[in-house]
This record gives C-alpha cells, sequence and structure tokens, in this order.
C-alpha cells in the first residue's frame, strides 16, 4: 500500500481529499502545519500533497528543508494552491517540484496526478535497480543497493555525494563543470549553489582516501574521474 502525506491547514480539504485517497487503497498521513509535516516526513511516505498558502511556515520553506536532507530527494512532491496566477505554479515547477493543482480540487485529477507521479518514480528506481555494478579502478559502486567498495571494503557515501560520485565514475576522463553537475544530480532545486559541488567533492575525497587523486580539479572549469586505466 502505497503511503501519502497529504499537508494542508484547512480541515475541511483534508478531510475531504483523505476520503477520496482512502478510498483508492492510498494509507493517508495528514499534516495541518508545515511544522508536523518535517516531523512527519521521517515516516518515509511515497508521495507529498503540500499545501503552498499555510500560516507560519509555507509549503515552499517546507519543500526546501526537505530537499536539504539527502534521505528525502527522491519523494516526488506536488504542489496543492488555492491561487489562480502562474506565479507560484511556475516557482514551484521551477525548484523541483513533481506537480502543481490548484484548488478547489478534483478528486478524479488529483488521484490521476498521483498515480501518474508514483509510476514516474517506480519506473526511475526500476531503471536504477537493473543497472549492473559499476567497477572502476579500485571502486565498485553499486547503485541497487547504494553501495561503495574501495579496495573491496565497505564505505558509506550519504545519498547526494553517492549520485555524485556515481555520475562521475560513469564518465571516465570527463569534464564537467559545477552548472552541468548541479543540474544532472541535484536537478531543478535552484536553491543549490556552486559551493555545493565544491563542498560534495571534498567530502567524497576525504573518503576516497589514498585514492582521492581519482578526482582531478580542472582550473577554472570542474571536476574530472580520472580513467584508471
Amino acid at each position: 500500500m502505497k503511503k501519502i502525506l497529504l499537508v494542508d491547514d484547512e480541515q475541511d480539504i483534508v478531510e475531504f481529499l483523505r476520503y477520496n485517497l482512502e478510498k483508492e487503497g492510498f494509507d493517508v498521513l495528514v499534516s495541518y502545519n508545515g511544522k508536523d509535516a518535517l516531523r512527519q516526513i521521517s515516516k518515509f511516505p511515497d508521495l507529498i500533497l503540500l499545501d503552498i498558502m499555510m500560516p507560519e511556515m509555507d509549503g515552499f520553506e517546507v519543500y526546501n528543508q526537505i530537499r536539504g536532507n539527502d534521505e528525502y530527494t527522491d519523494i516526488p512532491i506536488i504542489f496543492l494552491t488555492a491561487k489562480s496566477g502562474e506565479t507560484d505554479e511556475i516557482k514551484g515547477l521551477d525548484i523541483g517540484a513533481s506537480d502543481y493543482i490548484q484548488k478547489p480540487i478534483s478528486p478524479q485529477k488529483l488521484i490521476a496526478r498521483v498515480k501518474s507521479n508514483l509510476r514516474k518514480i517506480s519506473k526511475l528506481q526500476k531503471k536504477s535497480s537493473s543497472q549492473k555494478e559499476l567497477k572502476i579502478g579500485p571502486l565498485i559502486i553499486n547503485s541497487e543497493e547504494y553501495v561503495v567498495k574501495i579496495d573491496n571494503k565497505h564505505k558509506f557515501f550519504p545519498r547526494k555525494e553517492f549520485h555524485l560520485l556515481e555520475y562521475l565514475a560513469s564518465n571516465p576522463g570527463k569534464v564537467f563543470n559545477r552548472e552541468t553537475l548541479l543540474k544532472d544530480v541535484w536537478g531543478g532545486d535552484v536553491y543549490v549553489v556552486d559551493r555545493t559541488i565544491d563542498v560534495h567533492i571534498r567530502k567524497i575525497r576525504e573518503k576516497l582516501g589514498k585514492h582521492s587523486e581519482l578526482i582531478e580539479t580542472i582550473k577554472g572549469i570542474g571536476y574530472r574521474f580520472k580513467n584508471p586505466e
């Protein structure tokens, strides 16, 4: 059973949407404010329905805090809003939201959007799990199990460090600038800055230890994974 986190400060809307989602067989978690939503995220919902206009902490702030944690970067987030203008919709999609639905909400449209986004993430997960281990030099990178072995010894990498290392190692010898790495590894999250890449590269090098030279800095451009052959 897929788990949905529904976040909205209007109780009538929450009850209406929860009823329709549960009727479709979803397990629904409910939060009436952003702070409680951030606590509930630890239950790892499969998808989040997030209202934008909420007191104290609006949906954009909640979104940024969720996306700031590497554990939750792959959870689809659909924004809900009562605003009719395009500004919030464009902002929501620009920062990487999976979808955007205006109120009043049609239950049929909501269910269709939810199922569509769950199918998309399921396809991505299947594609990732079908990939074989990447073996390059002293490294073995398993994208299905999020496992990195260095000289045949397990080494833990947080999710974004893992994705960045995997991306570079999958393209040995190719130089990537920071903008490309941000776009391809972090996606559409405009709140991530160039400095983020440098910090993650430094942490990856620390974990690589004596093999830290595998990731080369190309001055004035970006980074390259050195072909060990």
